[in-house]
């Protein structure tokens, strides 16, 4: 990196933040990495430390006045824990961001529903409560049978339960309250929703002023498993020219104003059903399932690319890019592969790692466990042991690969009862 190059700062740019570093640096930005927390967040994929110039530690005392007199050309934030902390500098730096005063709405998914109901968009009914009883209670007066049980602020199905019985319900409260997060943060309440019926869809996005270019919409495939969790296959990508886009996309805008996201990435979860979309939660960063080079295939451009585009060459994102549809070049999922295999991992069978890698349309794997892990049936995201990105220009060889993925994924790891 030359340090005479422009520059900015990425909170907490972990998991697919990592994207963004090789994005800015294609504009001649380099970039700052700025933790949020005292101890970095292991739960998820660390900062490459090639990326940054720099890695600072959030420090109340020093840190705004070291960005204040060091003039970054943005501040945003890489990954969920990391978006009050960059709304809060981006303003007080007077820099490109949504400001703080919705910054809570945009992370605590109960003031998050809250506030785009009172947008007056379709939403899950709820109750936030840290007691058992007075779920079941709520549940019960309500008829809101099934519902949802889930921590405030987490992320990748962490700790989400799709509820039936009371007895199911109260399990699921006990089992949110007392527990972290992914991200580290107590759980002291719990969230209750209605459950949603109908197809689920991500819509990703990034915004410049106001002004957005929606990146890519995808179709969930996914099933409850017998504990009532939500076990996701894949994610699809949907043509822009299908009919549900007509009712998605305006939706998704109006759901990112009312929770002031007016810049950076987001990617919405809206479920369409007979009554048309309702949310089910936004995030304020790059979707889970973002890999450049899959999208940029399919897509011919990717979110972490238009981000930088947004904050690093603000005019030419405008002028080219914001209120125009996607495209897709072919047809592309991410699967997320589930597992039966119980006990401690003593191998990776690199023979079956490379012939997974050599299909037609894999375009990455991520192979998530290593030997002295822990492996357990797929609960949730975080429990499915390997994410398989595939696109083709050939919608016939995408599906027996996907197959073919199917029929070998138990084959990966060797493990140890």
């Amino acid at each position: 990196m030359t340090v005479n190059r422009p520059w900015g700062v990425i909170v907490d740019g972990y998991s697919t933040g990592n994207y963004l570093p090789p994005a800015f640096d294609a504009l001649g930005f380099d970039l700052v990495h700025l933790q949020s927390t005292p101890e970095p967040m292991l739960t998820m994929l660390q900062p490459a430390a090639a990326s940054y110039r720099e890695f600072l530690v959030m420090d109340e005392a020093v840190t705004p006045g070291l960005l204040a007199e060091r003039k970054p050309a943005f501040v945003l934030a890489g990954q969920e824990p990391g978006v009050p902390l960059a709304d809060r500098l981006a303003e007080e730096l007077g820099l490109r961001g949504n400001g703080s005063a919705l910054s809570t709405a945009r992370r605590d998914k109960a003031r998050m529903i809250a506030t785009v109901a009172a947008a007056g968009l379709r939403t899950a009914s709820q109750l936030c409560t840290d007691d058992a009883g007075e779920a079941v209670a709520w549940a019960v007066s309500g008829g809101h049978w099934p519902c949802v049980a889930k921590p405030l602020s987490s992320a990748s199905t962490d700790g989400v339960r799709v509820c039936r019985t009371e007895q199911e319900l109260r399990d699921a409260v006990v089992g949110v309250l007392g527990t972290r997060d992914i991200f580290g943060s107590a759980n002291d309440r719990a969230l209750i929703q209605s459950y949603l019926t109908g197809t689920e869809y991500i819509v990703d996005t990034v915004s410049c002023d106001g002004r957005r270019r929606v990146c890519g919409v995808w179709r969930y495939e996914k099933r409850l498993s017998e504990h009532g969790r939500p076990l996701y296959n894949r994610d699809i990508l949907v043509d822009p020219a299908d009919p549900v886009c007509g009712q998605l996309v305006p939706y998704a805008g109006e759901v990112l104003d009312a929770l002031g996201i007016v810049n950076g990435p987001a990617h919405a979860e809206i479920i369409v059903g007979a009554d048309g979309p309702a949310l089910v939660e936004v995030g304020a960063r790059l979707n889970g399932n973002m890999h450049p080079a899959m999208h940029q295939a399919c897509l011919g451009l990717d979110q972490a690319e238009l981000t930088a585009l947004a904050y690093g060459d603000p005019e030419r994102f405008l002028s080219g890019y914001a209120d125009t549809p996607y495209s897709i070049r072919q047809p592309a999922v991410v699967y997320n592969t589930p597992t039966s295999l119980s006990g401690r991992v003593v191998g990776v069978d690199d023979a079956v790692v490379s012939r997974i890698r050599a299909l037609p349309g894999v375009v990455d794997l991520t192979v998530k466990k290593k030997p002295g892990d822990r492996i357990d049936p797929t609960e949730d995201l975080l429990t499915s042991p390997l994410r398989v990105f595939l696109t083709d220009q050939d919608a016939e060889q995408l599906d027996r690969d996907y197959l073919l993925v199917e029929e070998l994924r138990e084959d990966v790891y060797t493990v140890e009862v």
